[in-house]
């Protein structure tokens, strides 16, 4: 039986290629994640740090959002998209954390089909939305009808493209061989067992990847091109010196987010263990930095903070 306690490898361990066979993915029931290939009694502080990256997750996003809500001072369009940017965070990093620390306590690696499926889907709308959201983070001069028609085309634009890739997945047929070398479900990594023909994957990640995340990132090129400009152009050095602390908030997001997500996808097959790692940092800390990058240098949120604690 697929899902019985025989077919289950312990942490780390994969399944030989030789496993591979001609299995329909309508007879799946689960998959196996791998997971880090460390010593059993390593599994409990893998436990434990995630517990604490995601428990500070939890309190830095909700802390944004209660503050933006809160505060009438913060009701400006770029703390809107903050706010969504924040609630974003803490949704992708709740479908994720608690699921890979039971699995890392587990002697049962598994995950249901439709689990994965969903993992995935929140996966690839994460993605689209920080793409499209944040190159608008900067700008102020926008109505809240525009804002809101913006975020909600973001989220709209995320699930129907996310629903697309994992439809396309997760239709085709998967091999005997179940194991997902990683410790949460990867679009990638699912298509890497699937005994199907990948053309049609293939194309429709093309297409995304060219009509969604590849305009964004010529917009916040383009963007700080002129503002670059700009700004140097200015003869106040205190005026240069604020305009870049206003951006340099953004660009450490935009670093981070991109940065991790290109690292973890460039990384030589032959190199797992590290793709797994530059994983927790895409997953787990961009969504615990968020926060702390637009809060700890931001006089206003840092103000509001005080109000709440002191209220």
């Amino acid at each position: 039986a697929l899902g019985s306690k025989a077919d289950v490898r312990k942490p780390g361990q994969v399944l030989a290629m030789s496993d591979k066979g001609g299995s329909n993915h309508s007879d799946v029931t689960n998959f196996i994640l791998a997971g880090f290939r460390v010593r059993p009694e390593f599994y409990v502080l893998l436990f434990l740090l995630f517990l604490l990256v995601y428990g500070m997750v939890l309190l830095g996003n909700i802390s944004m959002m209660a503050v933006i809500v809160t505060d009438s001072q913060l009701n400006t369009p770029m703390y809107f998209f903050l706010g969504n940017l924040s609630f974003i965070d803490l949704s992708y990093s709740t479908v994720i954390a608690p699921k890979a620390m039971g699995i890392f306590l587990s002697e049962e690696k598994t995950i249901s089909f439709g689990g994965c499926a969903g993992f995935v889907l929140a996966a690839m709308a994460y993605d689209l939305f920080s793409a499209i959201c944040n190159p608008l983070l900067y700008s102020v001069h926008m109505s809240r009808r525009l804002c809101s028609q913006l975020v909600a085309g973001s989220y709209f634009c995320g699930w129907v493209s996310s629903t697309l890739q994992v439809s396309v997945t997760f239709s085709g047929s998967f091999c005997a061989y179940r194991v997902i070398d990683r410790f949460y479900c990867d679009s990638y990594q699912v298509e890497k067992i699937s005994c199907s023909n990948l053309f049609v994957n293939k194309m429709v990640s093309l297409s995304l990847a060219v009509f969604i995340i590849l305009p964004t990132i010529v917009v916040i090129v383009v963007s700080y091109v002129y503002i670059v400009s700009t700004v140097l152009k200015s003869p106040s050095t205190k005026g240069k010196k604020k305009s870049f602390s206003t951006c340099s908030s953004h660009l450490r997001v935009v670093s981070v987010l991109y940065g991790t997500v290109s690292f973890v996808y460039l990384t030589p097959p032959s190199n797992p263990e590290l793709c797994k790692v530059s994983s927790v940092f895409y997953i787990l800390v961009t969504s615990m930095l968020n926060p702390l990058i637009y809060s700890l240098r931001n006089k206003d949120v840092k103000q509001a903070l005080r109000k709440i604690l002191g209220n």
